[in-house]
């Protein structure tokens, strides 16, 4: 039976030929190119299945977000470059589908398939579900942390650092919709990614208030006092969050009152009291 004109050039799997014909199904099979399990576009059509036409359209890829460069393939470069870009479009992955269901429903057959890989490959990055779910919230956080001392980092003084920062944490809450559900859910789910991330964001605030105190900020506050200071402004900005961007009304960027509300409050809660207004005289 011959193979139907240009299946072998397609790449695909050609039909089952006559067992008798055993030079001709070798040379089939040798030809031939089974895609299932790596192209999600392309499949099986010999008997119930679909095949994608010759000349046809790609599978649609999810869009990017905007303002964020597009991830590198896994299925390019050398040997470690794919392990460490196939570990990262696992964890992309996880974080995807934790965002759309949650981390109760967010199984490996789901993540694996959302990253486009088998199953067993999963065992070669991550122990197990677990495992990936505890990495998730503190990956995610050094991005976070990353673009935010990337839009802080030419600020002058506490006050500039932490609008810029602060600024800046609600644009990656914009680039990264799904990380919000990710931090909230993740005490209940993946305790020790949560305590993980925590640490290292408090820590590294701490040494930020700690440097600006020595350069002479905060000078009615003990060293002991900002610790204290950096858990107040990080549960400051979850629950502003939660209230003026993913509330009720939904909106897409932080209102830029509460912006200006939250510095008033770093400005004159934190640095003194504002100026007494000008006294008024009186005529007798």
């Amino acid at each position: 039976m011959a193979p139907p004109a240009g299946a072998q050039d397609r790449g695909e799997l050609l039909p089952t030929q006559d067992p008798s014909d055993r030079r001709g199904r070798m040379a089939a099979d040798k030809g031939a190119t089974y895609r299932g399990a790596k192209d999600k576009g392309a499949t099986q059509k010999g008997g119930t299945g679909k095949r994608r036409a010759s000349g046809g359209a790609a599978p649609t890829r999810r869009a990017g977000v905007p303002g964020r460069p597009p991830a590198r393939s896994w299925r390019h470069g050398s040997r470690v470059e794919k392990s460490e870009l196939l570990r990262d479009a696992l964890l992309r992955a996880a974080a995807e589908i934790v965002g759309e269901v949650g981390y109760a429903n967010a199984s490996i057959a789901l993540i694996t398939a959302r990253a486009g890989v088998a199953q067993g490959t999963f065992y070669n990055y991550f122990e197990s579900r677990q495992d990936v779910l505890d990495e998730l919230l503190p990956t995610l956080g050094e991005k976070m942390l990353a673009h935010i001392r990337e839009r802080a980092r030419s600020g002058d003084g506490f006050a500039d650092i932490e609008n810029r920062g602060f600024r800046g944490f609600f644009s990656f809450l914009k680039q990264a919709p799904h990380f919000f559900r990710i931090l909230n859910e993740a005490e209940s789910f993946a305790p020790k990614g949560h305590t993980r991330h925590f640490e290292n964001v408090a820590r590294k605030y701490v040494h930020l208030l700690h440097r600006l105190k020595r350069a002479g900020e905060f000078p009615a506050f003990a060293e002991e006092e900002l610790e204290v200071v950096v858990y107040i402004l990080l549960a400051a900005r979850s629950y502003l969050a939660l209230r003026y961007v993913y509330g009720k009304e939904r909106n897409d960027d932080l209102p830029e009152w509460v912006t200006e509300t939250y510095m008033k409050f770093i400005r004159y809660g934190l640095e003194g009291v504002p100026p007494a207004p000008p006294a008024v005289a009186t005529g007798k």
